[in-house]
This record gives structure tokens, sequence and C-alpha cells, in this order.
């Protein structure tokens, strides 16, 4: 009788193991969302390096679309005034702990690189008014703009395959001549965000 349970408590060991990696993977890969892994559809060119950091080559990459809209605290806001600047878009909510874990990364590499042309704009999603969107900025001494965003719409905008709406929070880097040159759909310590940057900094 034990040598045949042997067999079943070992498989019984597999599943469980293996539940759990699916778990946790799904855990990691989905950050603050409720579902979904990767980028969607879409021809977008990006190559996926071991830090989970996506990059596009100088040549193969697609224009970014002008986000426009109304900050946080209710200023206009267009990314064509950013022309020729690279630009960090940063997608995130109030209600998203790696969004907290990660917001004095952005300010601070945001505050380095202001004055070598790179900007920063947020994307703030999901939260069902700007009051929580302030308190958070205000809490992490967030100093650059964020776009008010409760639906997605903005996100919609990209090519299909750039981002994923349901992966919170997801950065882009935006070149100086406004196309896609890197992604990542996870949260962000500084050195992978200056990590993104400034391959594109370099470029000429």
């Amino acid at each position: 009788m034990s040598a045949a349970s042997a067999p079943q408590r070992s498989n019984r060991r597999r599943l469980v193991l293996l539940t759990a990696t699916a778990a946790a993977t799904a855990l990691t890969l989905s950050a603050c969302s409720s579902g979904g892994t990767s980028g969607g559809g879409g021809d977008t060119n990006f190559v996926t390096g071991n830090n989970g950091i996506a990059t596009v080559a100088q040549g193969k990459r697609t224009t970014a679309p002008v986000l426009d809209g109304k900050t946080v605290d209710g200023k206009k806001l267009t990314t064509a005034d950013y022309k020729g600047k690279i630009l960090v878009v940063n997608v995130w909510g109030s209600w998203c702990p790696p969004c907290r874990l990660e917001a004095k990364n952005f300010e601070k590499v945001s505050t380095d690189l202001k004055d070598q042309g790179v900007q920063f704009v947020g994307i703030n999603t999901r939260d069902t008014s700007t009051t929580p969107a302030l308190a958070f900025e205000k809490e992490q001494g967030i100093t650059y703009p964020s776009l008010y965003d409760p639906t997605g719409k903005l996100m919609l905008r990209f090519e299909k395959g750039t981002l994923n709406p349901q992966l919170i929070p997801s950065t882009l880097v935006i070149d100086r001549d406004g196309k896609v040159a890197a992604r990542a759909l996870q949260p962000l310590s500084e050195e992978s965000l200056r990590g993104m940057i400034e391959p594109v900094l370099a470029e000429k």
C-alpha cells in the first residue's frame, strides 16, 4: 500500500509545486494587474532582455502618439510640446503598491536628467478621482506632470502590442524623434530606469 501511494504523493507534491510556481510567476508578471502577461498582439519589434526590459533598434521603431488632456492638478498638457526631447512615460495608479515603490526612483532620475533634455510624464489610471492621485504625488514628492486617464484611453492610442492596459506600472522611453525605444511592463529600480534611458540619451 505504501509503495502504491508513494508515486501518488510524489505527483501531488509536483502538482502543488507547479501550481505555486505558476501563481508566483503570474504575480510577478502582473504587478498590480488583474490579468494579462504581455503587451498584446501587434508587431512592434521589441526585443526583451534578461532584465525584463524590451528595446527596439533605432531603425525599427514605431512613432508614439501625441498624449494630451488634463493633468491630475487640472492643467492642460500635450506631449507635442516636448518635441525633440527624450520622453519617459510612466503609467501608474495611487492604488498600486509597486507604483509607490518605484515613484521616488522616477522623481530622482527625472530631476537628474532634466537638464539633458529628458522629460518625464505620468499617466495616472484607474483612480476614480484626482484626489488620491494628488495625495500620491504629494506623498512621493513627484514634481513632473501626470495626465489623468481613469479609463486607460491614452494607453490605447499606442500601436497594438506597445502597452498592456492590464499591466500597471508600465514605462516607455520615447526617443528624440518621437519613436518608442524601450518598454518595461514591471516596476523599476533606479538602476533599471537609468539603464533604459541612458542608451537612448547616447544616441545621435
